[in-house]
C-alpha cells in the first residue's frame, strides 16, 4: 500500500520509496570551541553592552562553531592546482598566478582550469558592492591616522593572542614570531595601507585593479596556501581547519568593528555615515578574502554582535599567544625611540585590554597615561582643528604622513611587500 502524502497544490508528489534528501549535517566543532565559557564571558563583557547582547544565541554558535572545520573552498581549489607535480596541465605555476593578478587571467596562456576559475570568482564583484561608499570608507580609515594602526597592533592583533588556535598557527609557520616579527607585521601594514588608497578596489582605464584589490587577492591565495600544506599535519580534532570561515570572520571583525570601537575609545568621533562606510569597505574586503557571506555585514551593531559570539567561541590562551605578544613588544623596542614605543604600547595594552589579559599573555601592565594624551591630542585634532580653516586638509596631510612614517619604521630601506607565496 502506498503511503499517505500530501497532495497540497505546490507540493511535490513523493512515493513511499521517494523521499526528500536530508538537510546535511554540519561538521561537529573541534574540541577547542567553548571550552574556556567563563574566561569568555569575563573578557566580553564591554562587548555584550556595546552589542546590546541579552542572551547569547546558540543557532549563531552553532554555525560558528560549524565554521571553525569550514575554509574558502575556491581559494582551496586554487592551491590544490599549485601544488600538483611539475608537468601536471592542470597545475598553476606562480608565474601564471602573478601574471593573472597583475594583468588579468586572459593574459596567461592557455590558463589552468583552476586559475579561470579563481579569477572569475573574485572579478565577480556582488551587486550589492557600492563603489563610491568603498572609497569613503577607505577616505575614513586614512583619516584615522595614528589610532587606527594603534588599535589594529594592539586591541585587534595582540588581542587577538588570548584565544588558542590562530596564534598557535602562526608559531607553526613562523610568522610574526622571533627575526620575522618585523617583517610580518610590515606586510601586514603593507596590506591595510594599499586599501586606504584612492581607488585601491577598482578596476582603471586600462582595466588593470588597483592595489588594494590585487593585495588582497594575493592574501587570499597565501591563506589557501597555507591551509592546504597544513593539512596533514595540523590538528583539526582540537583546532578546526589552520584558516577556517570561523577565524576569518573574527579576524574580520578585528578590522572593521574592533577598529571603530578602539578609535573612539581614544577620542576620534565617527559618525553614522562614516562608521557605514568603514563597515561596507570591509564587507567587500572580506568577501575578495573568501569570508562567507554570512560573516558579511555593513551595519556596525550587527558585526559587534558577531564578534561577541565568536569570542564565547573561543577557548584559552596557550603558549603561543604570550610568545607572540612578547616578541612584537621586543621588536618595537629594536625600533628608533624604542623605549619609548614599548612603554606606550604596553599602557594602551593595559587600557585596552585589561591586568588579566595582560597577565595571560606575560606582558607588564603599566598605567594608562598613553591614553589620556591621546585623548587630549584627538580631541584638539578632530573636534577643533578639524573645524578651523583648512582643518581638514592638515588632518589629511598628518594621516598621509603617519603611513608613510609607519611603512617606514617597519621596512627601513627594503621595498614594502605584502607576504610571500610559498606552495
Amino acid at each position: 500500500m502506498s503511503a499517505q502524502v500530501d497532495r497540497s497544490p505546490g507540493t511535490p508528489s513523493l512515493t513511499a520509496r521517494e523521499e526528500a534528501p536530508a538537510p546535511p549535517v554540519p561538521p561537529a566543532p573541534p574540541a577547542r570551541f567553548r571550552s574556556a565559557p567563563e574566561r569568555s564571558r569575563r573578557l566580553g563583557r564591554t562587548l555584550r553592552l556595546v552589542a546590546r547582547v541579552r542572551e547569547p544565541d546558540e543557532e549563531l554558535l552553532a554555525r560558528i562553531g560549524a565554521a571553525l572545520r569550514q575554509q574558502d573552498e575556491v581559494g582551496a581549489r586554487l592551491a590544490a592546482a599549485m601544488r600538483l607535480p611539475a608537468g601536471d596541465p592542470r597545475r598553476v605555476t606562480m608565474r601564471a598566478f602573478r601574471t593573472a593578478l597583475a594583468d588579468g587571467v586572459d593574459a596567461v596562456p592557455a590558463a589552468p582550469p583552476a586559475l579561470r576559475a579563481f579569477f572569475d570568482h573574485v572579478t565577480a564583484t556582488p551587486d550589492w558592492v557600492d563603489p563610491d561608499l568603498v572609497e569613503e570608507g577607505a577616505a575614513t580609515y586614512l583619516r584615522f591616522g595614528q589610532n587606527a594602526a594603534d588599535v589594529l597592533l594592539q586591541l585587534s592583533l595582540i588581542g587577538g593572542y588570548r584565544f588558542g588556535g590562530p596564534p598557535d598557527l602562526l608559531v607553526a609557520t613562523g610568522g610574526l614570531t622571533g627575526d620575522s616579527t618585523r617583517r610580518r607585521l610590515a606586510e601586514t601594514q603593507t596590506w591595510t595601507a594599499s586599501l586606504s588608497k584612492p581607488l585601491a578596489l577598482r578596476r582603471d582605464a586600462d582595466g588593470r585593479w588597483g592595489e588594494g584589490w590585487r593585495a588582497t587577492v594575493h592574501v587570499r591565495a597565501m591563506h589557501a596556501l597555507v591551509n592546504a600544506s597544513f593539512a596533514d599535519s595540523w590538528d583539526v580534532e582540537r583546532w578546526g581547519l589552520p584558516i577556517n570561515q570561523a577565524d576569518q570572520a573574527g579576524t574580520l571583525g578585528l578590522f572593521d568593528g574592533v577598529v571603530l570601537l578602539g578609535v573612539r575609545a581614544l577620542g576620534v568621533p565617527v559618525s553614522a555615515r562614516e562608521s557605514r562606510a568603514v563597515m561596507h569597505l570591509w564587507k567587500y574586503v572580506g568577501w575578495l578574502m573568501g569570508v562567507d557571506e554570512q560573516w558579511l555585514v555593513d551595519d556596525e551593531r550587527e558585526r559587534h554582535r558577531l564578534n561577541y559570539h565568536v569570542l564565547l567561541a573561543q577557548g584559552d590562551v596557550t603558549p603561543a599567544g604570550s610568545r607572540l605578544s612578547r616578541d612584537i613588544v621586543t621588536m618595537l623596542g629594536g625600533m628608533e625611540h624604542g623605549r619609548w614605543k614599548q612603554e606606550r604600547t604596553l599602557s594602551m595594552l593595559t587600557a585596552f585590554l585589561g591586568r588579566e589579559s595582560m597577565r595571560d599573555l606575560g606582558l607588564g601592565a603599566r598605567p594608562p597615561w598613553a591614553h589620556l594624551y591621546l585623548l587630549g591630542l584627538n580631541t584638539w585634532r578632530y573636534r577643533v582643528d578639524r573645524r578651523l580653516p583648512g582643518g581638514r586638509a592638515r588632518l589629511d596631510r598628518w594621516s598621509a604622513a603617519v603611513l608613510d612614517r609607519t611603512m617606514a619604521d617597519y621596512f627601513g630601506t627594503d621595498a614594502p611587500a605584502v607576504g610571500e607565496l610559498r606552495v
